[in-house]
């Protein structure tokens, strides 16, 4: 699992990955074609394919083909599950001090 996390932050560390990422988030459950993904972030199609499959890989993105339309979307489930390992130990530590 630690693997894991760590190659999503990886993923999530290149400043094009990130905004594209960030843009799928904020575009919900129906995501976004990759066409309008391009055009938002004003990228050449292979440097956003390039990106993308590093999303993929890591599973924080999927992609589903609707007629000639690719169209990518944010798994959130994914993201919820990277928060929730950065956060779930939260001052645990300084908790345990408050106690002895």
């Amino acid at each position: 699992m630690l693997e894991a996390i760590a190659r999503q932050l990886e993923a999530l560390g290149n400043p094009t990955r990130l905004a594209a990422y960030r843009l799928l988030v904020r575009a919900g459950p129906n995501g976004l074609p990759v066409g309008g993904l391009q055009a938002k972030l004003g990228i050449p199609a292979s440097t956003l394919s390039h990106h993308l499959h590093r999303l993929v890989a890591v599973d924080l993105v999927s992609q589903d083909r609707q007629g000639t339309q690719l169209i990518c979307r944010a798994n959130f489930a994914a993201m919820d599950g990277l928060v929730d390992f950065l956060s779930s130990q939260c001052c645990a530590d300084a908790q345990a001090e408050t106690a002895a």
